[in-house]
């Protein structure tokens, strides 16, 4: 313990600015870690590992264990390349979402007859979604952002046509060839139906209290995890719509709320508009508690 105290004493005599910048220079590369796992079960599991080695630390230093502290410098190299496997995927999809710059909306600038196209288009998903969900008719709408969803067309139907609520409350109509299965739409169009969309293995909708949540809200969240999509879901049991981007599940939507988030994540000012600051992330959230964008509270 006295060998303990003299160590920090050390430190602390020898403390300088650029110590100072160290520390926070590591506590941001921590902290983008944890940002780029959050809502994930890697993060757990993250959570774990830091536990243990903050545990196995304080033992070493405390308490002379010759064998124990034997093992664990034999361990640790093994273990510094196997976090990185475990994590593999999460990782993956943290570097896509760096890599993708055309995210902060910088470069990139809609002109006004896009913008009206895009406005009947998400008309036309709203007025049909809200059908949908009072004669409880299940559905799933992808609308495709900057990342291309070329792989998920090719395992469907495709179509290549207009948006119209006609349209897409046909093709969820129970029992018909098209339903079982996601719409992707893509340049306000249809471009495919009856799509197979990737399941989310993250545990999101297990910290939900929700029991009406199945497979197609499992597929919402597992396309908008492995890409910046946009998945638009109706229960067929509750007739309740969500959104899922990024990830993350909006439940318990309405007609205005719904075209609003649709508008905030699709127009090229979403990081502005349409997301909070990426430090709001950090702040703890009860499980299932959802987020809700600047403009559905405006």
């Amino acid at each position: 313990m006295q060998e303990l105290w003299s160590n920090i004493l050390f430190i602390l005599e020898r403390f300088t600015w650029s110590s100072l910048l160290d520390i926070v220079l590591v506590t941001i590369v921590f902290a983008f870690i944890l940002f780029l796992l959050r809502d994930t079960e890697a993060q757990t599991l993250l959570r774990g590992i830091f536990l243990i080695i903050i545990l196995v630390t304080l033992l070493i230093s405390l308490l002379d264990l010759p064998g124990f502290s034997w093992l664990v410098d034999t361990i640790s190299p093994a273990l510094i390349f196997a976090i990185p496997v475990v994590l593999a995927p999460e990782i993956r999809r943290g570097l896509e979402r760096m890599g993708n710059v055309s995210d902060l909306g910088l470069f990139k600038h809609r002109s006004a007859k896009a913008n009206e196209h895009l406005e009947q288009t998400l008309q036309a998903i709203t007025a049909a979604v809200l059908q949908l969900a009072q004669r409880r008719h299940g559905a799933l709408i992808i609308l495709r952002r900057k990342q291309f969803l070329d792989s998920y067309y090719k395992n469907g139907v495709f179509l290549d046509a207009v948006v119209t609520p006609q349209l897409l409350m046909q093709i969820f109509y129970p029992n018909t060839p098209l339903h079982d299965g996601a719409v992707i739409i893509d340049d306000n169009k249809i471009k495919a139906a009856a799509c197979v969309m990737p399941l989310s293995s993250s545990g999101v909708l297990n910290a939900t209290v929700e029991r009406s949540m199945g497979l197609r809200h499992r597929a919402a969240l597992g396309i908008s995890e492995v890409s910046d999509a946009i998945a638009v879901v109706v229960s067929e049991e509750t007739g309740t719509i969500s959104i899922a981007h990024r990830g993350r599940l909006i439940n318990r939507l309405d007609s205005d709320r719904l075209l609003n988030n649709m508008r905030a994540f699709m127009t090229s000012n979403e990081v502005l508009k349409g997301q909070k600051s990426w430090f709001s992330y950090f702040k703890l959230r009860k499980p299932g508690e959802e987020e809700e964008t600047d403009e559905t509270n405006s």
